[in-house]
């Protein structure tokens, strides 16, 4: 079976989750029927359903046969975080379909391409959209299938005109996914211990990076964060380094904040000499590093000056990246997806250069018992970068609980004095009676659907 030219029926067994919507929406493009599973509804659900693609949250079992095609015309796609007991997923399996992990088919895809894929343990996302960004406007030209919703493009996928020849993508990390791809252009924005329930050690996931690294096409280009060019081995592939202000290749020079509206302008200096003078509109200092290495990768792929500059002053960011959800009279409230310690640490850094002498106070929920275990010292270090902090109970995503693990041991090595341990019910209550001047809400889980109800409780309160 051909994956893509016999098949007339794309099955997604997780269709709500930020990758698979991509594909699901590609597909739904291409005049395929396309339908899937998931287990709650979501705003991607919603979003889903608006564009004709059929959606449903009960595991059906054998029930699923009055959706899909035949086994030889409907291609299954799922990824790891579904369980191997899911029944819809065994009845599938007993009935000879042809069932593939999303990672496969995203490989596929991009190999039809020149492709730009953009890895790392954190900034991935904002890379990869950025990135996106300045190709789509450019001579060059792309389509992306990318890990967050572009406030650019309102979705998580740039679709290829007939024309394009590059294709951009994060290549994740998780599940040694990201060994599927053989990208033209790969990019490395960080290396940190992470997913410990995949990889037992640091070492182990050096390798897989180095792994990544030897995927690159030949005559392929490496692009990786100056900080960590000595963690992997590039001594078989033509390198390029950035950094915010290091000695790389691609670096800034003369950075400076914007006072009155809390942005930066830098020059971006690249290999020979050549420079673009950039005023960003989105802001954080992390995202200065982010657009030298956007940047420098569309710089790679052919991209002028000139239409590089351009990208990145119209780049309005990503939903929940440094996601300015409301700038009021005396609250500005901002959300994030960080739910790693140097995640944190970085994104609470860069705020606190926006708001050096302002009240910050985080609201965080740890994602995962595993990592809310297995780095309770460094996210305890990163929290109290914060003047208050709540903490939520854990979301579990994937996993079962763990015995003795709980927020209560982060709580427990904080050395930040004011940090309270609450309830989801609880937080508007906090918010109504300790007023701050910036407002955080941090982590992978769930948080964001609070985020309404959040900007709703600070403009009663401003009004009050």
């Amino acid at each position: 079976m051909n994956l893509f030219n016999d098949i007339n029926t794309v099955y997604f067994l997780g269709i709500g989750g930020i990758g698979m919507s991509a594909l699901a929406r590609l597909f739904n493009h291409q005049g395929l029927r396309v339908a899937g599973y998931d287990r709650t509804p979501s705003e991607i659900t919603r979003q889903l359903l608006n564009e004709g693609i059929l959606v449903h949250y009960e595991d059906l079992g054998s029930e699923i046969s009055s959706i899909v095609s035949s086994p030889g015309k409907t291609l299954v796609v799922y990824t790891p975080a579904v369980p191997a007991e899911h029944k819809e997923l065994d009845w599938l399996k007993q009935n000879k379909f042809t069932i593939v992990k999303r990672a496969r088919i995203l490989g596929i895809l991009c190999s039809q391409y020149q492709c730009l894929a953009v890895a790392g343990t954190h900034g991935k996302t904002t890379v990869s959209t950025m990135a996106a960004t300045i190709m789509s406007g450019s001579s060059k030209k792309c389509g992306a299938i990318l890990g967050g919703i572009s406030k650019n493009f309102h979705s998580n996928l740039v679709l290829p005109d007939n024309d394009i020849k590059w294709m951009i993508t994060e290549a994740d990390e998780f599940d040694r996914s990201f060994l599927q791809l053989s990208p033209d252009i790969a990019v490395i924005t960080s290396i940190d211990a992470d997913h410990l329930d995949i990889y037992s050690t640091v070492d182990q996931i050096i390798y897989s990076f180095n792994e990544f690294i030897g995927k690159i096409r030949p005559e392929g280009t490496l692009l990786i964060n100056e900080k960590i060019s000595g963690k992997v081995e590039t001594q078989e592939v033509k390198t390029y380094t950035y950094s915010l202000n290091g000695n790389s290749d691609f670096k800034t020079e003369n950075l400076r904040l914007d006072e009155v509206n809390r942005c930066y302008s830098f020059q971006l200096c690249t290999p020979g000499g050549k420079t673009a003078e950039i005023t960003m509109q989105y802001p954080g200092l992390i995202n200065v590093e982010n657009a030298v290495a956007a940047g420098a990768a569309a710089w790679l792929a052919g991209t002028g000056l000139h239409e590089l500059r351009v990208g990145i002053e119209s780049y309005l960011g990503v939903k929940r990246r440094f996601d300015i959800r409301y700038r009021g009279r005396n609250t500005i409230y901002i959300d994030d997806y960080a739910h790693h310690p140097e995640e944190l640490k970085a994104f609470i850094t860069s705020v606190r250069k926006l708001f050096p002498a302002q009240k910050i106070t985080g609201i965080f929920q740890p994602h995962l018992y595993t990592r809310t275990r297995d780095f309770a010292d460094e996210f305890a270090s990163s929290l109290d970068l914060l003047d208050t902090v709540l903490i939520l109970p854990i979301y579990a995503a994937r996993e079962n609980p763990i015995e003795g693990v709980s927020s209560a041991i982060l709580a427990e090595k904080m050395k930040n004095a004011d940090h309270h341990i609450v309830e989801k019910s609880a937080i508007m209550k906090f918010i109504k009676e300790n007023p701050t001047r910036v407002l955080l809400t941090m982590g992978a889980g769930d948080i964001d659907l609070l985020s309404d109800e959040i900007i709703e409780t600070i403009k009663h309160e401003e009004k009050a």
